[in-house]
């Protein structure tokens, strides 16, 4: 593949040309990428208002960011929302999102019900170009857009777990059981992968960094275990999950010219990042959301 460095509004982007994709089949019209945003993602009787669900995700964003650090440097924060919002611009939202970088060294990112998406600073500095930080953000988004979470909350009823467990530990319950619910449904999963190809897609990103970007986590697994095992918790990237995303590129992305890899923005904001590494003092009682939470939600929820 050929790689060339271009100008676009005083941003270096590095592009690689597409390679040539196969016949396309017939689209559903559902999963059509000309159509993003009039296709009825996210709509249907078995979930709550926009408005509500916008609350629910608002009183639990307030209690994730009473218990976290965030960072509030200015160039990382405006960088993030910005290449967050671009995507969420072609995407099939139906409400206004809030992107804010959680400053953890853990590989992850989460998105809440009602648009509230959070991105932790270790996420940024392991992923070797913008286009593989998009895919993760793009998929995040995708579970807002099709209203997944308000789905799954609403049939098993995760809300009111609150009753049951409350103070810090309720926080981590709350936010661990809404993930933990996410990972353990196949469907919402599978119509992500299929949704973040589109926004990637659309928003002028390769598709297949995510597949890369996954690849090469495994491949790190067991130099950084502790850190890369929560993020393959999350977002499980299985060699059957890896061919369906590179069959669905093939089969229903038009071929295009050229798609963004990186941008000289992405590797300012990662290297600013990295060197706060080694300065980072996160408070001894925040909580973090892990992959230790996400497993003492799953014995709480057996109590709804």
């Amino acid at each position: 593949m050929r790689e060339e460095q271009s100008e676009r509004q005083g941003v270096v982007q590095s592009k690689r040309t597409a390679p040539v994709a196969q016949k396309l089949k017939t689209k559903p019209s559902k999963y059509d990428v000309d159509r993003i945003g009039q296709r009825g993602i996210g709509t249907g009787s078995n979930v709550y208002s926009l408005e509500r669900e916008r609350r629910l995700g608002s009183a639990l964003a307030r209690d994730i960011e009473a218990q976290t650090k965030l960072v509030a440097d200015p160039l990382i924060t405006e960088y993030v929302n910005g290449l967050g919002q671009s995507i969420v611009n072609h995407s099939d939202a139906q409400m206004p999102f809030t992107i804010k970088v959680i400053d953890s060294d853990e590989i992850n990112a989460f998105a809440l019900p009602g648009g509230y998406l959070y991105v932790n600073s270790g996420l940024i500095v392991t992923s070797d170009n913008e286009a593989e930080l998009a895919s993760i953000l793009a998929h995040e988004i995708a579970h807002v857009a099709a209203r997944h979470a308000a789905r799954i909350q609403r049939r098993r009823r995760i809300w009111k777990l609150v009753s049951f467990c409350s103070g810090p530990a309720g926080f981590a319950v709350q936010i661990a059981g809404f993930l933990s619910s996410m990972k353990l449904n196949r469907d919402p999963e599978r119509e992500a992968d299929l949704l973040r190809l589109g926004y990637q897609y659309a928003t002028g990103y390769d598709p297949q960094a995510s597949v890369q970007f996954f690849e090469t986590l495994r491949a790190k697994e067991e130099e950084r275990h502790n850190l890369i095992a929560k993020v393959l918790a999350t977002h499980p990237m299985t060699d059957e999950r890896i061919r369906r995303a590179q069959k669905e590129i093939a089969t229903l992305l038009p071929p295009k010219a050229e798609y963004i890899i990186d941008t000289s923005e992405f590797e300012q904001v990662k290297s600013r990042l990295a060197s706060f590494t080694h300065s980072r003092h996160e408070p001894e009682d925040s909580l973090p959301v892990s992959a230790d939470a996400v497993h003492r939600m799953h014995r709480c929820s057996d109590q709804v």
